[in-house]
């Protein structure tokens, strides 16, 4: 199970899986996004990537807010910031990563391959290999596979690198990150907007990887 959300982490992530011998379902969610366009995104890198199904489910943050990509009232930051910015999503992570499991389970998928990163990162606690660990445990007290023998691991074999690692070797398995939307503000089109923080931490990444950078950005 690959959580894929259209951007160039998780496409690498889902290169990564393939490359190892994986058998990957890729799984996108629609929780209430700025945008579409890193789903129509998902799709065709899963689609050129290998997976053996795509599918989105659906989760409505909006009715909750509170981040800078669940609510319109609140403005995508488009300079760093202090402490956790206004685009972290309260709970997303987790809660991707639950429906996941509940996906892992029904496909006797062995592990869920997620797409986190703790250093080249907005400062989400969600992120962090802590984290990660914490809820490996909890769906291996809370699964039936694993209470009858049959443990399922949570992989994120991104989560200590740089981002230029990632486009390196994103690269080197083929990604084409052309298809990918990193961006928190992208237009319909799939454009990027240059200046939010996700559109820095890609840019540099390509510049620190020495390669050149595929993303298209709006005009403007």
């Amino acid at each position: 199970m690959v959580l894929v959300s259209g951007g160039l982490d998780s496409a690498t992530v889902l290169a990564m899986a393939v490359a190892e011998g994986w058998r990957c379902h890729a799984l996108s969610v629609d929780y209430g996004q700025r945008h579409r366009a890193e789903l129509e995104a998902a799709a065709q890198v899963a689609r050129s990537q290998g997976a053996v199904e795509h599918r989105v489910t659906h989760v409505d943050l909006n009715v909750f807010g509170g981040s800078a990509l669940t609510d319109p009232a609140i403005d995508v930051p488009t300079h760093p910031s202090a402490g956790i910015p206004v685009t972290y999503v309260p709970a997303r992570n987790t809660i991707l990563l639950a429906l996941a499991l509940a996906h892992a389970e029904v496909t006797a998928s062995d592990a869920i391959f997620t797409g986190a990163n703790a250093v080249d990162y907005s400062g989400y606690p969600d992120c962090r290999p802590e984290f990660l660990a914490a809820f490996e445990a909890l769906a291996n007290l809370a699964t039936r596979r694993a209470v009858e023998g049959a443990p399922l691991r949570i992989e994120a074999p991104i989560v200590r690198m740089t981002k230029a690692e990632i486009v390196r070797t994103g690269y080197e398995l083929g990604v084409d990150f052309a298809l990918t939307v990193s961006c928190y503000n992208a237009d319909r089109a799939g454009r990027a907007c240059n200046q939010c923080d996700a559109c820095r931490f890609r840019r540099e990444g390509f510049e620190q990887a020495g390669l050149a950078d595929p993303t298209r950005y709006q005009r403007g």
